[in-house]
């Protein structure tokens, strides 16, 4: 595959997915769900027998990164997740230092488990803390406390070489001030990658009806967008820049794994609902597997994997596809990839006209080798690709 000098391969990836919970947040509308049992045997022949499926398919391929998401990873047995690892290995030639993530929760009993999953072949952790004040973090249905994620942090900084820990704002009443205060809390912790999502209602999420019936409110437009530019403004000077709308590392030490996917890089998803993107025989296609754990289980033990029939991907939307994740970044969307993808020019996919007001209007930059949305059109990213994409 070509590439344009100014960018980074995009990498091949696994996602290994792990579906359970402790209980469900109800901001959360990913694949997570609660059991009062699970059969790790089981559970573990059933990712490794999909891990061969795809094994099959992609032999040769160069892995750059595994992440295990959920759901709650850190809920697996450290057995499992060297299991996993191992098999990689023996499947697939894997890059010099091998990027290994691993979700987690920070109760204290799963902090526990870090120097387990370490010798497992973690070597990076990525910690669902959301908030550092109890207040907060009982609004958003977290079973650990604040001191308990400081403690997780102080302990993933002692036993993993890179780690990065999620925060939620925009919640209710939460002011720019306050923000701003917790925010600096957590720079105190942060070493190398936060990751600062604005809270948003999803249908099918406990916040849902709530929000609907007005017994929960967000910030207004106005006090979002505070909160978004004080959130950039801060992060900047510490030193984390952004390098995606809701990421912030210092240079080289970027998530490899997202960037796969936000520079449309194939990828391997394994486990229930999870979703991928392969190129096989120059077509690109689109997998995904049954969302119900138990189902997807049976469908493994019988058929060695739990996808449904992968569907092709145009080479249109392969080229939309792209614009979509790579405007995320900073770093903009090369447009060697885009011609490599659509088999269309900047101009012939889009149309100029749209294209021209949203330069004109300081959302977007074209130059010579690449397209890029600017602070302002990365803050309205979901508009700007409306009207980019119409």
């Amino acid at each position: 595959m070509s590439q344009d000098p100014g960018f980074a391969a995009p990498g091949f990836a696994i996602y290994v997915h792990w579906p359970f919970c402790k209980s469900k947040c109800p901001y959360c509308d990913f694949n997570s769900h609660v059991r009062e049992r699970v059969d790790h045997d089981r559970w573990r022949a059933g990712l490794l027998r999909e891990l061969d499926h795809y094994a099959d398919q992609t032999a040769g391929r160069r892995v750059t990164s595994v992440f295990f998401g959920g759901g709650t990873p850190s809920l697996m047995e450290p057995a499992t997740v060297g299991a996993v690892i191992d098999r990689i290995a023996e499947r697939w030639p894997v890059a010099d230092g091998l990027e290994i993530t691993l979700e987690a929760n920070p109760t204290s009993v799963e902090a526990d488990k870090f120097r387990a999953f370490r010798s497992a072949g973690i070597n990076r952790v990525s910690l669902g803390i959301q908030a550092l004040d109890d207040n907060a973090l009982r609004f958003l249905g977290r079973q650990h406390s604040a001191s308990e994620a400081t403690g997780a942090i102080t302990l993933a900084a002692t036993i993993f070489d890179r780690f990065s820990f999620d925060l939620i704002y925009a919640r209710p009443g939460q002011s720019v001030a306050a923000w701003e205060a917790e925010l600096t809390q957590a720079l105190d912790h942060a070493v190398g990658h936060l990751s600062v999502y604005q809270l948003t209602i999803e249908e099918g999420t406990a916040f849902f009806p709530l929000h609907a019936r007005g017994d929960l409110v967000l910030p207004d437009e106005d006090l979002a967008g505070d909160l978004y530019e004080a959130t950039q403004s801060l992060l900047t000077r510490a030193g984390l820049p952004a390098y995606e709308i809701s990421n912030h590392a210092r240079p080289g030490e970027e998530s490899r794994h997202n960037l796969t996917y936000w520079r449309y890089g194939d990828y391997i998803g394994v486990g229930p609902g999870a979703h991928g993107r392969l190129t096989l025989d120059g077509e690109k296609v689109a997998t995904r597997a049954h969302r119900a754990p138990e189902i997807w289980l049976e469908r493994v033990e019988r058929d060695g994997h739990g996808a449904a029939t992968p569907d092709p991907i145009d080479r249109r939307a392969r080229g939309a596809e792209l614009l979509m994740m790579g405007l995320r970044l900073t770093e903009g969307v090369p447009l060697a990839r885009l011609v490599e993808e659509s088999g269309l020019d900047l101009g012939a996919f889009i149309d100029p006209a749209a294209l021209k007001r949203l330069t004109d209007g300081g959302f977007l930059t074209v130059e010579k080798d690449r397209l890029r949305a600017t602070h302002e059109g990365r803050q309205r990213l979901n508009a700007v690709l409306a009207a980019l994409l119409a």
